[in-house]
């Protein structure tokens, strides 16, 4: 395939690659896209996933933002596909300076990859509003109703950026950062919908813009390279030499 050998000799022929990603990269580990199965879940629920993930939603229904929560958004038995594997190979060797994604999944740290700037947060982090205490993600799991805090009794709040809420003003800084500087851009498994996640890719001001996903995105038309399909699929017919300097 022409296009994956325009990749590999992107890759092969750069030490300072970014990564911008989104549901695309774990639906491959059996994750979900709630954007694409609206249906299936209304089914269940009176209201949208954008209503129950929201930040009014959570204040004024919390209990049945929980109900939701753990059954469509914890998916802690999954496993790293072998997208997040080929992007830690591709850190460790040296290749890859940071994986930006908007996914909360924490599945590209499982794989193995350190510079992981997460712009929506984590399920596997977890606070109580009240005294700051800490607790994972089976915590919230394994817990009926609204999880309390067992130090002090207070509402436990999942660190993720929901609807109406603002992003973390440091991780949005680190992600320019490292996309201005970027030699290779790679875009994968997002549709580039939501913002402001998906205006950081405007910061980028190189010519090897990469786009890697199943579906046509807004930004194919700046892509300097478009490849459609499933991402893990494609990365991992990339070879990583190590030895490249």
């Amino acid at each position: 395939m022409e296009e994956i050998k325009q990749l590999q000799k992107m890759i092969s022929d750069s030490d300072n690659i970014v990564f911008f990603g989104g549901a695309g990269v774990s639906t491959e580990s059996q994750i979900p896209d709630f954007r694409s199965v609206d249906g299936l879940y209304n089914q269940e629920y009176e209201y949208p996933p954008e209503t129950i993930l929201s930040h009014t939603f959570y204040l004024k229904k919390t209990e049945e933002f929980y109900r939701f929560y753990r059954n469509k958004m914890l998916f802690l038995d999954a496993k790293p596909n072998a997208a997040h594997l080929k992007l830690a190979e591709l850190e460790k060797a040296g290749k890859l300076k940071a994986v930006i994604t908007q996914n909360i999944d924490g599945l590209h740290q499982a794989a193995g990859s350190k510079e992981v700037l997460e712009l929506h947060g984590s399920v596997h982090r977890n606070y109580c509003q009240s005294c700051h205490k800490s607790f994972d993600a089976n915590y919230i799991l394994n817990t009926k109703g609204i999880p309390l805090c067992d130090a002090c009794g207070g509402k436990i709040k999942p660190d993720v950026v929901l609807y109406e809420e603002g992003l973390s003003d440091k991780t949005l800084t680190s992600a320019v950062e490292y996309i201005r500087k970027a030699q290779v851009l790679i875009i994968g498994g997002t549709s580039l919908a939501v913002y402001p996640a998906a205006g950081l890719i405007d910061y980028y001001k190189g010519d090897k813009l990469v786009v890697i996903n199943k579906d046509a995105t807004p930004r194919d038309h700046q892509a300097d390279l478009l490849i459609q399909g499933p991402i893990g699929e494609i990365l991992s017919q990339i070879k990583v030499d190590k030895n490249n300097e």
